[in-house]
């Protein structure tokens, strides 16, 4: 069983949101001094979005691998003490704003700063450092080599989707693929390279955190990107017509976030195949978070339940229909290989019996969001006085308004106000902050989260991600100094208070 017992408590914070003077928030000193402040702060757990690289939007749940690293996150700091460049390399630094991130400028400069830091390690190779990284590609030969090919193939297409590029690469043969291969030998070398320096980075990291009784929490999300290495190189596990067409694509219908419903794109699985593999791209892939993690959020976990399927080619989240998803089969293939790593289940949005009855059967905690407690329904799941013990609590998510923005008094109905008011003891508008992250510790919920930005106390334009929009989403970054002592005070309160850890 996953059934969470123990009363634990964390925050939410995407790496890119840390203070770095490289324009992005890093796997280096930022990342560091967050934990610090965490374990000073008598939390236990960090959690973060999904870690893989991202294309168009920024999304980090539109990635190009559902096993690879993200190279924005690697520390220039780190390439310095690996001697792959040299201080004078990281000069001259653009004037990156330090309260957002442009992932465009950090996108050139970083690049610049790797592809020297390769070419050290190509041409003069550390003995030490060249071993780890043989011992790394044969550890990850199963995904690390298609990722390798398909990026190195995306650049020789200018960066186009793989559906667009040359036929003979959209599906190559086992001769055709050896030819490229051979001819973009160091290409596919050097991303090789970037995952071995990403992966090198988090495994320290990792056990800085573990080492100082903090725990993390991985995101995954439940589909894959379409233009990803895993559906060019693993299309009959895919919802594709011959041609490599998606026949139908993932989305919600329309719901709180948006009114005509989510367009995510994405391309549906064929269960039918994953299941006559005893759905070994899963286990794969839920064994590689198992190291990376200690627990695991499944996001749209009602899709192992039921899916809903948009026809290709539409505008919106409109059109579509409900279709039954593999249930237990899925989540006894990932009980199989997750040994001890604990799975959280996003359970939110429509309510779906089978999926209550899931979590039940598997013990994987769901989540409630105080920001959707107070609609009037007394008997309101989010409401902490309907919690069970086995649930993780939160605020917001990063796809939800800030704590400031969403309880503004004209966000919101009077007796919505009321309720609050009634419910947390608010007298003013000031308090409301501080009283929900109160209530939350003060639950019987097993674990409790809020993200930086409610911790901190900023208005919606602190936002991660507001679904439906593309163009300033995932930029959010904090100051050098934001958290300080006062957080750190207020937070061991809350945990000493409501015997949190």
């Amino acid at each position: 069983m996953n059934t969470l017992h123990t009363r634990l408590s964390g925050v939410l914070v995407h790496p890119t949101s840390f203070p770095s003077p490289y324009g992005i928030g890093d796997l280096g000193q930022g990342a560091y001094d967050f934990i610090d402040f965490l374990k000073a702060s008598g939390q236990s757990l960090w959690q973060v979005l999904p870690l893989g690289p991202t294309g168009f939007g920024d999304s980090p749940y539109q990635s190009f691998s559902a096993f690879a690293g993200q190279s924005l996150l690697i520390s220039p700091d780190d390439l310095v003490d690996l001697e792959l460049i040299t201080k004078d390399d990281l000069y001259p630094i653009p004037e990156f704003d330090a309260a957002k991130v442009d992932y465009g400028a950090v996108l050139n400069y970083k690049n610049g700063l790797f592809k020297k830091a390769f070419q050290t390690f190509h041409h003069t190779p550390n003995k030490f450092l060249l071993e780890e990284f043989d011992d790394f590609c044969l550890e990850n030969k199963k995904w690390l080599s298609d990722y390798a090919v398909f990026m190195a193939c995306k650049d020789a297409h200018e960066g186009k989707s793989w559906q667009e590029w040359d036929d003979e690469m959209t599906t190559p043969t086992a001769k055709v693929r050896l030819a490229f291969e051979t001819e973009y030998k160091e290409q596919i070398k050097y991303y090789k390279f970037i995952q071995f320096l990403f992966f090198r980075e988090w495994m320290k990291l990792k056990k800085y955190a573990n080492e100082a009784d903090i725990e993390i929490i991985g995101d995954i999300p439940f589909f894959v990107s379409f233009d990803s290495a895993d559906v060019w190189a693993n299309k009959e596990l895919y919802q594709l017509d011959t041609k490599g067409h998606p026949l139908q694509v993932a989305g919600v219908p329309p719901d709180y976030f948006s009114a005509t419903g989510q367009l995510w794109g994405n391309p549906l699985y064929r269960w039918d195949v994953q299941e006559k593999t005893d759905f070994a791209w899963w286990k794969e892939r839920m064994k590689a978070s198992a190291r990376l993690y200690d627990v695991v959020r499944i996001d749209h976990f009602i899709g192992v339940t039921q899916y809903y399927a948009i026809p290709a080619g539409s505008e919106d989240g409109k059109t579509g229909e409900w279709l039954k998803g593999p249930g237990k089969k899925l989540t006894d293939a990932i009980n199989m290989v997750i040994g001890d790593t604990k799975i959280i289940a996003e359970d939110l949005g429509i309510f779906v019996p089978e999926v209550k009855e899931l979590l039940e059967e598997t013990g994987y905690p769901g989540m409630k969001i105080i920001e959707f407690a107070f609609s009037g329904d007394r008997f309101n799941e989010h409401l902490p006085h309907m919690y069970s013990p086995n649930s993780v609590v939160y605020g917001g998510t990063h796809d939800n308004e800030t704590l400031v923005g969403y309880f503004k008094p004209e966000a919101r109905q009077w007796w919505e106000l009321q309720y609050i008011a009634d419910y947390m003891g608010v007298s003013h508008q000031h308090e409301v902050v501080d009283k929900v992250l109160k209530t939350a510790y003060a639950s019987v919920a097993s674990v409790v989260i809020f993200q930086a930005q409610d911790v901190l106390k900023l208005d919606s334009w602190a936002r991660m991600n507001t679904p439906g929009t593309v163009g300033n989403n995932w930029r959010w970054r904090m100051k050098p100094g934001e958290l300080t002592q006062d957080h750190i005070n207020h937070l061991s309160w809350l945990v000493d208070t409501f015997g949190r850890f």
